[in-house]
């Protein structure tokens, strides 16, 4: 198993967010984690990239429990994270801000992502790469900030609500992307509260309320399960 997140229980101060969640992603997977705002989805992943750090539980990546470390070492590991508030930097270029995603001491290989690679991927991209970060549309920070963290060459990535305030056009644009970096053999671990994107995109999907897991199961399983949906998600 490459990322397994075991038991886990994180706190703010006194009040216990993450009550006991556990789930895993595997090679050439996209996992969904699915809920409705302030359940514990985006604490799920501060959690995993050490942003928060869990009071028990483990997060176990490619067989090493990282919980403890910092996020700079866990992302060196391997571990990429797309923030939801995105964190570009506006001031820099678009180029710059690409840039800023690799990770000294993490090798690429033979098909690693560079500059190029990325053009290829977020054609939207290149025209405006002398543009300040500040200065893109949403639609365009978010890709970026997609783009930013595979410049680190990760082996699983985090994305925090991707499509969150996104026009449906820009939409289905990033989808097609997040498709199209799985296709390059990246894992993907989505958190989302968009169940119809979580269904086009995922292969297996968790679903998760007041900081437990409610639900694991195939998009068709969730399909058929009618009290989770009308229980736990927006539908």
């Amino acid at each position: 198993m490459l990322l397994e997140i075991k038991d886990l229980h994180t706190y703010y101060q006194e009040s216990h967010i993450l009550q006991g969640i556990s789930l895993n992603v595997d090679q050439g997977e996209i996992v969904c984690l699915l809920g409705r705002n302030g359940v514990g989805k985006t604490t799920t992943l501060k959690s995993t990239i050490g942003l928060v750090k869990p009071r028990s539980g483990e997060i176990v990546f490619k067989g090493q429990n990282v919980s403890r470390m910092p996020p700079y070492t866990i992302a060196k590991l391997g571990v990429g994270y797309v923030p939801e508030d995105r964190r570009i930097f506006p001031t820099l270029t678009l180029r710059e801000n690409l840039l800023m995603g690799v990770k000294s001491g993490r090798k690429g290989h033979d098909d690693g992502w560079t500059i190029e690679k990325v053009y290829k991927y977020f054609p939207a991209l290149q025209p405006k790469e002398r543009q300040k970060g500040g200065h893109l549309s949403g639609g365009e920070q978010q890709m970026l900030t997609i783009a930013r963290t595979l410049m680190g060459n990760p082996e699983v990535l985090l994305i925090d609500e991707p499509t969150e305030g996104l026009a449906p056009l820009i939409v289905d644009t990033v989808e097609q992307v997040i498709q199209d970096i799985h296709q390059q053999g990246v894992p993907i671990l989505l958190v989302e509260q968009n169940m119809r994107v979580a269904l086009r995109l995922a292969g297996k999907i968790y679903v998760i309320s007041k900081g437990k897991i409610v639900f694991q199961g195939t998009c068709q399983e969730l399909k058929d399960a009618h009290e989770i949906r009308e229980k736990y998600l927006e539908v």
